[in-house]
């Protein structure tokens, strides 16, 4: 494999970057912007996903019912076959008003407002039809404010900041996630404390819910419209919808397919994260298997893994700053594979709290890396402002092959090796992704998409 090079992006010299000009970056108003939005764009996922299985199952719910809502996540995964629309379309009065992206920002946001407020006024123990019903509609709405989200933050940001930005937008997704699930859960049992009826205490805490969607709705508003996004506008303004639509989708398509080594590029997208999915759909299962408890789960996996998240996000962006994509790309891959070691070590461990923390610490901290640097090359990946939204949602869909389809075996393997050869095999894993790496680092493919500093 070609070592990876740390001195410069596209054969020239890069200038050392400080600590000190890498903190300053986070404070840039774009960034902050972004940070903002990554907030909006995390508080509604659990609110159709894991709060809303609590309170059904709270309200009486039958398991089989519950398992079925998995399926309520759909738009998620399929939300590339409606983002055409969104790099197209304009929405009336919001379009004028606002511009082509904060217009469907703040359409999104207003509608996601909407869809939580219809999901606190059903009854999951009278209804389950309606609770779906609405639920699907958070989900829609929200997997569009992600289109949206994700088109302005590669739009708005200039190279010098995108490795920033994400890293602001991944550790604010993470709270409005734990805002969502924690924090909604509190405020339910809040109410609860005053004398609040259960089934109002969990409509009062979604209602609270909504009304936090508007942090991301004022963001939208203070916000201005990329220059990019901007530029599109005029190129399409005597278009009519459908050709616009029929471009976008098109394009988008046609546009990624005729670039040099195309397929390669996106069997790498779909490979890189492998690691991580691979491991992480096991990583339950082990921690139970081990002897430990629910809370010890509770407070080392989801509240130490948390906070080595975020720093690992920021640790990310400082990696992809001072270092070229391909370099940054190599870094990430493999540290986010050796991490998987730890929990080998761990299996021969056994029950010790400080030995899982340090495994937690050292998985979500090298995977944090690694996908702050892959979502900024995910984001050079997208460079025409006329379809960013369809072509950014298409490759998150086909990053998410791996952790949907791909890891599905994991459980078989791990049933086969025994934990700590299975996490061994997490490793081997990586290989694929790292080779293609380096085939692309050879064809020229990091030169070819310009002088990506991030």
């Amino acid at each position: 494999m070609t070592a990876p090079d740390a001195t410069s992006p596209a054969g020239t010299d890069t200038p050392t970057v400080s600590w000190r000009d890498s903190l300053a970056v986070y404070l840039q108003p774009r960034v902050l912007i972004v940070l903002f939005l990554g907030f909006s764009s995390g508080l509604p996922l659990a609110l159709s996903g894991s709060t809303l299985l609590v309170w059904m199952r709270e309200s009486g719910v039958d398991l089989g019912t519950i398992g079925l809502f998995a399926l309520v996540g759909t738009p998620y995964t399929l939300k590339f076959l409606w983002a055409p629309l969104v790099d197209a379309l304009h929405v009336p009065l919001f379009t004028r008003a606002f511009g082509r992206r904060r217009g469907w920002l703040v359409f999104s946001q207003l509608l996601l407002i909407v869809a939580i407020l219809l999901l606190a006024l059903t009854d999951p123990a009278r209804s389950p039809f309606y609770v779906a019903l609405g639920a699907l509609l958070v989900a829609t709405a929200s997997s569009t404010q992600d289109i949206v989200v994700d088109a302005f933050r590669v739009e708005s940001l200039p190279e010098s900041e995108q490795a920033a930005g994400m890293a602001s937008y991944v550790a604010a997704y993470r709270i409005g996630m734990l805002v969502s699930t924690a924090g909604a859960l509190f405020i339910v049992s809040g109410f609860e404390g005053t004398g609040i009826p259960r089934t109002s205490s969990w409509m009062w805490g979604y209602v609270v819910m909504a009304a936090m969607v508007l942090i991301g709705t004022i963001t939208a508003l203070a916000a201005t419209e990329p220059e990019q996004s901007a530029r599109a506008e005029a190129v399409t303004k005597a278009e009519t919808a459908f050709a616009r639509v029929l471009h976008a989708a098109i394009g988008a398509f046609s546009e990624f397919l005729s670039r040099k080594d195309a397929l390669a590029a996106l069997a790498f997208v779909v490979l890189f994260k492998f690691t991580d999915a691979f491991s992480g759909t096991m990583t339950a299962p082990f921690v139970i298997d081990l002897g430990f408890s629910r809370n010890d789960y509770a407070a080392i996996v989801k509240g130490v893994g948390l906070a080595a998240t975020l720093i690992g996000g920021f640790a990310g962006g400082f990696v992809a700053r001072r270092y070229s994509l391909s370099a940054s790309l190599w870094i990430g891959g493999v540290v986010q594979a050796l991490a998987n070691l730890s929990f080998s070590w761990l299996a021969f461990i056994g029950t010790s709290q400080w030995a899982l923390a340090f495994a937690i610490t050292a998985e979500n901290f090298t995977s944090a890396i690694g996908t702050v640097i892959f979502v900024a090359y995910l984001s050079a990946l997208c460079q025409n402002p006329l379809h960013t939204a369809t072509q950014y949602a298409l490759l998150t869909a086909l990053a998410a092959v791996g952790r949907t389809y791909l890891s599905s075996v994991a459980g078989y393997v791990a049933k086969a090796t025994g934990w700590p050869l299975f996490f061994v095999i997490c490793v081997l894993v990586a290989i694929p992704s790292l080779m293609l790496l380096s085939w692309l680092q050879k064809r020229g493919h990091f030169e070819a998409l310009g002088p990506v500093r991030v």
